[in-house]
């Protein structure tokens, strides 16, 4: 479907200033859950009161005329890797925020690790609470976790439950801290059966360790050897086993940052089958391919990896198919003798990449040159993340909705300046790789939160 663009619309004035507060924002593209329309969008207490034909103001109301550009719904981060407490050297809530904010993310769930301690208990719940509150410049959210041999206890996941996580995080295979450790199928399955009957969502690293301890080791700075070392395989068949475990209990599964898109023809067939199981990627699989990562280059390292042309083309192939629920950043940034830089190891180096503040950017650039348009965008970076993780309120330009908006000029485009990412480490493969879409301003619930401004963030607990 080709980008929405009214044929009459006006040019945005050259010396356009985004305000501190938005009473009434109009624009001639307002991004919408039912299309895009130009529209007036009035706010009232940080939410959306109406939204109506441009012209119907008040003649005291206080409006933002954007023009030409956009307004989309702020977007929704489902997977953000904050670290703090424990291992704020590598990110924190402050910078982890402010960049969100800079990119057009005005709410992100954060993992339960890598922080210390992880998210498995209420004690270690509040006291990320306390060490995010005053410092979040948007809505931050959390998720709670399962580790061990055998599980998170049936206790400790009905009290997180009852505080208000957005659901459980369990790893298949390692996940590269001790204090997380990952769980078998077994145990998983056992949790599974408590998280049915919370109504809780689990959310799971898929990779089989089966298939991974039989790959050989990734060493040295070849990209060639970590992408041996996790392949597809490992994925579909894991992803296959969550498949049969969701049929089995009812448990809504769901797999995080899917890389292998062979893994889609279960995913597939799980929808088809009603099965509770769902399935999202990220901006990288969606941006880079295994033939273009330089050996050496360990910005690039995740896991699972990236992996080559062709399996790029089948992921857009299925998001563009609505297999996947959303597309979240799986942001999980460390420090450069972390990542390996000096050595460019990519045997010793983290394996996670950091681009919260980039990847609605990232997505536009792929989804524009597949001709598809600026509802697509929304839908996959704000109202698919928001729906999934039970947030009504968010990720929408719609009447009761929380006033996050976002003003995008989707036919401008930049080159990515390390150095100016607010995260706290400006270590990204996005680096100098040029990116469609500007963000010129990123409102929550109405006020102005990009660059340096008060953190306005709010802790959200889930819902029902």
């Amino acid at each position: 479907m080709p980008a929405e663009r009214s044929a009459a619309a006006p040019k945005r004035p050259k010396a356009w200033e985004p305000p501190e507060r938005v009473e009434v924002v109009r624009s001639r593209r307002v991004v919408t859950p039912g299309g895009v329309i130009a529209a007036a969008v009035h706010v009232a207490g940080g939410r959306i009161a109406a939204i109506t034909a441009p012209d119907e103001v008040g003649p005291d109301a206080a409006v933002t005329d954007l023009g030409d550009l956009a307004l989309l719904p702020g977007a929704v981060d489902a997977h953000v890797h904050v670290n703090e407490p424990g291992r704020t050297h590598w990110e924190g809530f402050a910078t982890a925020t402010r960049a969100a904010a800079a990119g057009g993310v005005t709410t992100i769930i954060d993992m339960p690790l890598n922080s210390i301690p992880p998210t498995t208990s209420v004690a270690a719940l509040e006291a990320k609470r306390a060490v995010a509150a005053g410092q979040i410049s948007v809505d931050v959210g959390f998720w709670g976790g399962i580790i061990g041999a055998d599980a998170t206890s049936v206790r400790d996941l009905a009290e997180l439950h009852d505080a208000g996580v957005f659901g459980f995080k369990a790893f298949l295979a390692p996940s590269g801290v001790e204090e997380f450790p990952h769980v078998s199928m077994e145990a998983l399955a056992a949790a599974a059966r408590h998280t049915a009957r919370l109504g809780a969502l689990t959310v799971v690293h898929a990779e089989s360790p089966s298939v991974l301890d039989a790959a050989p080791a990734a060493a040295g700075r070849a990209f060639a050897s970590w992408l041996r070392s996790r392949p597809p395989a490992a994925e579909t068949e894991a992803v296959a086993a969550l498949a049969a475990l969701a049929g089995a209990t009812g448990a809504r599964l769901h797999v995080l940052h899917l890389a292998a898109a062979e893994a889609l023809d279960d995913v597939l067939a799980a929808r088809d089958a009603g099965l509770p199981l769902t399935v999202e990627t990220c901006p990288h699989y969606l941006s880079f391919t295994a033939e273009e990562v330089p050996d050496g280059a360990t910005e690039f390292k995740c896991a699972p990896p990236i992996r080559e042309r062709a399996n790029l083309e089948r992921l857009w192939d299925g998001l563009v198919e609505g297999l996947f629920v959303g597309v979240v950043s799986d942001h999980s940034p460390a420090s450069p003798d972390v990542k390996s830089v000096d050595t460019g190891d990519f045997g010793t180096a983290w394996g996670g990449i950091a681009s919260v503040q980039l990847g609605p950017r990232a997505v536009w650039t792929g989804a524009r040159a597949r001709s598809a348009g600026l509802a697509d965008l929304a839908r996959w970076v704000a109202t698919g993340p928001a729906d999934h993780a039970g947030l009504a309120h968010k990720g929408r330009i719609a009447v009761g909705a929380d006033a996050d908006l976002v003003v995008f000029d989707p036919e401008s485009s930049s080159v990515v300046d390390a150095a100016a990412l607010a995260h706290r480490h400006p270590l990204t493969p996005y680096a100098g790789r040029t990116l469609d879409g500007v963000v010129h301003a990123t409102y929550l619930r109405g006020r102005r939160i990009d660059g340096d401004r008060p953190p306005r963030g709010q802790l959200l607990s889930r819902s029902g």
